[in-house]
């Protein structure tokens, strides 16, 4: 179960079916058994414009085919309670996820005319402003350099913390996870491995039975850090 409210990561190897996990949530892809449900509604049966109306999902790959302004790319977040009419109270959705994404001074600039991280950061501003509880962000950090992706992700805490949204990420720096997270999921496999607070899973022993490999651990400012950059050998002893 992923609680309400604040940050969840989503870490693992690759083709541990963290991506694959938010496509079943959000009805991108089928669900070959269970059920997932969001606020007590079944994805598999719920209607697709009552889902769009309380879950958002930005995948991996984002491109736009028609020449469009950053702030109409934003409005088409409102398309699910719209429909396409646009209302005052909807134009002030799109100036507020603007505003909290940093684009206000960009929104007459067209998207193809953007920075790879303008664009992404774009891209989540649409998302923000379909207004939902939940949001998916599949990578949001994807192509971008090291000061991007902290910007992002400051943005991202603010939008939890302020907004009240519970935003699920998939990220595959560990320490962003650390550092940002209330929650952190371990895939592997298709499975989830473990769950909990970035104390619980920060920890050199359960990132071994993750990433089969041994990940110091150092605690800097109150936040655990990973040092997985460069791979000494497993320890036969150590946890």
């Amino acid at each position: 179960m992923i609680p309400a409210g604040g940050i969840t990561s989503i870490i693992g190897p690759n083709g541990a079916g963290k991506s694959t996990l938010l496509a079943l949530m959000s009805r991108l892809e089928p669900l070959g058994a269970g059920k997932i449900t969001v606020d007590g509604l079944n994805v598999t049966t719920t209607r697709s414009d009552a889902l769009a109306r309380r879950l958002a999902i930005l995948r991996q790959e984002n491109h736009v085919t028609i020449r469009l302004t950053v702030r109409d790319l934003v409005a088409f977040g409102r398309f699910p309670h719209t429909q396409g009419r646009m209302t005052k109270k909807d134009h002030e959705h799109v100036d507020q996820a603007l505003a909290f994404l940093g684009l206000t001074e960009l929104q007459d600039r067209f998207v193809e005319e953007l920075s790879g991280g303008q664009r992404q950061r774009a891209f989540v501003a649409m998302v923000i402003c379909q207004d939902t509880d939940y949001v998916l962000l599949d990578e949001p950090l994807n192509n971008l350099d090291m000061r991007h992706s902290v910007a992002m992700m400051q943005h991202l805490r603010r939008i939890a913390s302020e907004l009240g949204k519970t935003i699920v990420i998939v990220v595959h720096d560990i320490n962003f996870a650390s550092v940002y997270s209330d929650t952190i999921i371990a895939m592997r496999e298709g499975k989830v491995v473990v769950q909990g607070s970035p104390d619980e899973v920060m920890n050199s022993k359960t990132l071994a039975e993750i990433y089969d490999m041994y990940i110091p651990i150092h605690e800097i400012e109150g936040r655990r850090i990973g040092s997985y950059y460069w791979a000494p050998e497993m320890p036969t002893r150590r946890a």
